[in-house]
C-alpha cells in the first residue's frame, strides 16, 4: 500500500496558509479520486482508496508540524512495508513559488515538519514532494501562517494541480519518471 502523508497544522484557521499546502495537495489528491479523508486514526485524518490499480492511505496528521513525525511513525508501522511506499508533501521556502522538488530520499533541511518526521523513523530514506512557496520578505513564522496572495493563488493552484500528476505516478511505482516530468518549470515541459 503506498501512503501519501501532507503536511500542516489542523484547525481552521491555517487551513489556507502557505505550511498547509500538503493537507491542500491531499486534498485536491483525494478530491479526484473519490477518497473520503473521514477517518482519525494514528493522531492523523485518513483515507483509503484505489488509484493506478494499487491501494492508497492518504492522511492528513492532526500533530500540528513540528510534531509530524509522531503521526507518520503510527502510520508506516501500521500500513507500510518499508519507507519506500512513504511519500510526505511539504511546503519549501527554499523553492520558488510553484515549483515542484521531488526526491527519492535527502535531510530534512529547516523544515521543522520534516525534521520531526525524519527524527521519528531514524531515516532519512523515504520519498518526499516539496511545493514551493517563495522567500519570506517577513519574519518566517509569520511568511508561512500568512495565506497566499491573490497574485500567488493562482500560481499555487497549477502547482497543487501538477502535485496530483506527480502522486498518480508514485502510486504507479514510477518515482523516477515523476521526478523526470515534475521537477522541471511547467514551461519546460515537453507537449503532448
Amino acid at each position: 500500500m503506498k501512503l501519501i502523508v501532507g503536511l500542516g497544522n489542523p484547525g481552521p484557521e491555517y487551513a489556507l496558509t502557505r505550511h498547509n499546502v500538503g493537507w491542500q495537495v491531499v486534498d485536491a489528491f483525494a478530491k479526484k479520486f473519490r477518497i473520503a479523508v473521514a477517518r482519525h486514526e494514528k493522531s492523523a485524518m485518513t483515507g483509503t482508496g484505489r488509484v493506478a490499480g494499487g491501494s492508497v492511505l492518504v492522511a492528513k496528521p492532526l500533530t500540528y508540524m513540528n510534531l509530524s513525525g509522531d503521526a507518520v511513525r503510527l502510520l508506516v508501522n501500521a500500513y507500510a512495508e518499508s519507507t519506500e511506499e512513504l511519500m510526505v508533501v511539504y511546503d519549501d521556502i527554499d523553492l520558488p513559488l510553484g515549483k515542484l522538488r521531488i526526491r527519492p530520499n535527502g535531510s530534512a533541511g529547516t523544515h521543522n515538519g520534516m525534521r520531526s518526521i525524519v527524527e521519528e523513523l531514524g531515516s532519512e530514506n523515504f520519498p518526499r514532494l516539496r511545493l514551493g512557496i517563495g522567500s519570506p520578505e517577513t519574519r518566517l513564522r509569520d511568511y508561512v501562517l500568512d495565506e497566499f496572495t491573490p497574485d500567488e493563488q493562482p500560481i499555487v493552484d497549477r502547482a497543487i494541480d501538477r502535485s496530483v500528476d506527480a502522486l498518480v505516478l508514485f502510486c504507479r511505482g514510477d518515482l523516477r519518471r515523476a521526478m523526470n516530468e515534475f521537477n522541471r518549470d511547467p514551461e519546460e515541459q515537453p507537449s503532448s
